[in-house]
């Protein structure tokens, strides 16, 4: 989509359990399309061997697999990697309702692109 300018947000959510208490960190990037109604949610859910930031060990914005690379969602070279394999994987950003995908389903191919290091 050479040429068009995407707007981007990233939001980080937990599950209620009850009694005040929440488990299960996400993140959460929200891509649109300006002047457009298109929208994309691409979800990261803490899981086995899948890391999301819990406000303790991972900045904001970060994930990555336990053994493998992290990816900062607040750089915009990583939010385009996501973009683009987003269009490939079909989403159409003038489409006017809310798509969303599973970003683990995304992360691998995203990660090579991007060159990530990994943690050390």
């Amino acid at each position: 989509m050479e040429g068009e300018t995407f707007l981007w947000s990233l939001h980080h959510t937990h599950d209620a359990v009850g009694n005040g208490q929440y488990h299960g960190c996400c993140e959460i990037l929200v891509i649109r399309p300006f002047k457009a109604r298109g929208r994309l949610r691409i979800v990261f859910r803490s899981g086995p061997g899948r890391l999301v930031p819990d406000g303790y060990l991972m900045f904001s914005g970060a994930v990555g697999t336990a053994d493998g690379p992290l990816l900062n969602l607040h750089e915009p070279g990583t939010v385009r990697a996501f973009l683009d394999e987003a269009l490939a994987k079909g989403w159409q950003p003038d489409d006017p309702l809310t798509e969303e995908m599973d970003g683990w389903r995304l992360f691998d191919t995203v990660s090579g692109r991007r060159g990530e290091q990994r943690p050390e």
